[in-house]
């Protein structure tokens, strides 16, 4: 095993499906930045897709027995790396490795939807050593709940989020729409009204089976898939990041980032994370008169983009990875010891 200083890092590049789609590859690339890393990057879900990454043989033959936290072991299929870390839907096993997953998708774990293979999975994981990570405060006292484990078992580090290129002329009002179809297209109507009036656009950003919904509901929307979801942002005045709280709010991050003042739910993570930067509504029905003012008002427009810009800092790549690069150093001496 190397010294801790020099780090030899396993990256799962298929994880972190949040509402900006999937941001691995920023969290890679700011990585291998870093003093001390050395990074090797694959896919445990998908193929690869540069000659730079690890390629697995017979993935799809392991892609079931994974996703249970079974099956054959990264040992010896990796190069030799002193951790791993993963953060999508597969969780491969480490005989000799310390494993590092991080949550970042709650709704598997929540109510009535709740997955109970993601939750044997995840305590399977962890019976065997892995150390799971949460992407906020409120986030992890969920999964210690729902997996019944201690909160010494499960750190907290925010994944990262790209800073895009700030918006200076944008005029659609993007709706990113994650986990409440139903509340969207019960507000829509009145999102439409409101964007007519200015003369400008209701863009929603959603899944594939949300965008299907909504062109089927015949109202005027213009629909972009997350892939698109960065495009969106930058041709914005005004983001609402409708959510159930399941996921890190990375959409309405990087629109921070971008200088697009936002609204967003008052949901638990969106009040750790999102206060003093966003406008915050209790319920839908205070939606419209807060789009009004934050549409139209320069002032209170320039002092959310100033405390946007602020906040998105604390969650980029680089912040991220060096979060990350602790995290590795401290979970390999502790697997050393």
């Amino acid at each position: 095993m190397s010294d801790v200083s020099e780090l030899r890092v396993g990256l799962d590049l298929d994880g972190s499906l949040e509402s900006l789609d999937n941001t691995m590859d920023d969290l890679a690339d700011a990585l291998a930045r870093l003093d001390g890393i050395d990074l090797f990057r694959f896919r445990s879900l998908t193929s690869s897709t540069s000659k730079s990454e690890v390629s697995f043989h017979f993935r799809r033959l392991w892609s079931p027995l994974w996703r249970r936290s079974l099956g054959p072991s990264l040992d010896g299929r990796l190069p030799q790396v002193d951790v791993v870390h993963v953060a999508g839907i597969l969780t491969p096993p480490t005989k000799s490795i310390p494993l590092i997953i991080s949550v970042d998708d709650l709704r598997p774990l929540r109510g009535e939807s709740r997955a109970h293979q993601r939750i044997r999975q995840l305590r399977r994981a962890v019976e065997h050593g892995a150390v799971l990570v949460a992407s906020s405060r409120s986030a992890s006292h969920e999964v210690q709940e729902v997996l019944d484990l201690r909160r010494s078992e499960i750190v907290v580090v925010p994944p990262a989020v790209p800073l895009l290129t700030p918006s200076e002329h944008g005029h659609d009002l993007v709706v990113n729409v994650t986990g409440v179809r139903k509340p969207f297209l019960e507000l829509a109507p009145a999102l439409l009204r409101f964007t007519e009036s200015v003369g400008a656009r209701l863009v929603a950003v959603t899944s594939s089976s949300v965008g299907q919904r909504i062109r089927s509901s015949g109202l005027a929307i213009s629909g972009l898939s997350r892939r698109d979801a960065r495009v969106a942002i930058g041709a914005a005045r005004v983001v609402l990041h409708m959510s159930d709280g399941a996921r890190f709010p990375s959409f309405a991050i990087a629109s921070l980032s971008a200088g697009v003042p936002t609204l967003a739910r008052s949901t638990s993570i969106n009040r750790e994370l999102l206060s003093g930067a966003a406008a915050l509504v209790a319920n839908d029905d205070e939606v419209l008169e807060e789009l009004r003012d934050v549409w139209s008002n320069e002032a209170r427009r320039a002092i959310m983009i100033a405390a946007g810009h602020a906040r998105a800092t604390d969650f980029s790549p680089s912040t991220a990875a060096t979060a990350y690069a602790h995290l590795y150093r401290n979970v390999v001496r502790g697997w050393k010891s």
